[in-house]
């Protein structure tokens, strides 16, 4: 069951909530909205393939677990990675070797300081190039999709492909991104959609993912479904920032 398939059921976009570690679990006011009643439109939706479960909070607001979060990715990007152009020779920055950075090397953290995008003419968000540090929103944002965009490309040099198994991304570091990407439906209706601080959340989750559950064989390792499930998440990824960093003015890089 996806965001989108929800969403036609219920007339408006599920709410994602909570961290999606133990359920994915979407909160929705269409009951009350529709003026029906609340344990009906729950049966309904009991009955649907892919849910989990249906509960009914005080008040009316139904709770939507899907048993398979992953499955939302069928709604963003496609499952075959793109043949990698003729000569093409990844970048520095496109393997994934992290520009030096200050500190003590953990990973990217939020500034809520002076890092906050810089308003431009007509009140459209953006951030400043340099410094090319974790203190950076702007870097951590373009930087995501710079390892997106590489991890689809490497993918094709590595023989990463076959069946989309989406049951596969169950561990924390996907369900995190995930989480992420199942907002976008909500925010693309939204009178104050945030998309700023909204595509450095999804890119400080994607670094994490990128670092601790690769999409890419390493040395010897031979291309899984888990590999290729992963490299499915990182399409979602590159359109979903693409599609944010569009929203505050910015075309999304493919290169640092």
């Amino acid at each position: 069951m996806t965001p989108g398939r929800l969403g036609e059921v219920l007339g408006m976009p599920p709410t994602p909530q909570g961290t999606w570690q133990e359920e994915a679990l979407y909160v929705s006011p269409a009951a009350l909205r529709r003026r029906e009643a609340p344990e009906e439109l729950a049966a309904r939706l009991r009955a649907l393939p892919g849910i989990a479960d249906v509960r009914v909070r005080p008040g009316g607001f139904l709770e939507i677990v899907v048993a398979v979060p992953g499955e939302l990715l069928t709604e963003i990007g496609t499952a075959s990675p793109p043949v990698p152009e003729a000569g093409a020779v990844p970048s520095v920055s496109e393997a994934g070797a992290v520009p030096p950075v200050p500190g003590d090397g953990r990973s990217p953290c939020r500034d809520d300081g002076d890092g906050s995008p810089v308003p431009q003419a007509g009140g459209v968000p953006s951030w400043p190039d340099f410094p090319r540090t974790w203190e950076n929103p702007g870097f951590a944002v373009r930087y995501a999709h710079v390892r997106a965009v590489a991890v689809r490309r490497w993918a094709a040099e590595l023989g990463v492909g076959g069946e989309f198994r989406p049951e596969l991304l169950d561990g924390r570091e996907d369900r995190a991104v995930l989480r992420l990407l199942a907002e976008v439906y909500g925010r693309r209706v939204s009178r104050d959609p945030g998309w700023a601080a909204y595509a450095e959340q999804l890119a400080l989750a994607y670094h994490d993912a990128f670092e601790r559950a690769p999409a890419l064989p390493v040395g010897d390792e031979e291309p899984t479904a888990l590999h290729t499930a992963r490299v499915r998440l990182a399409r979602a990824v590159r359109d979903v920032l693409a599609e944010a960093l569009a929203a505050i003015g910015e075309t999304a890089p493919d290169r640092l």
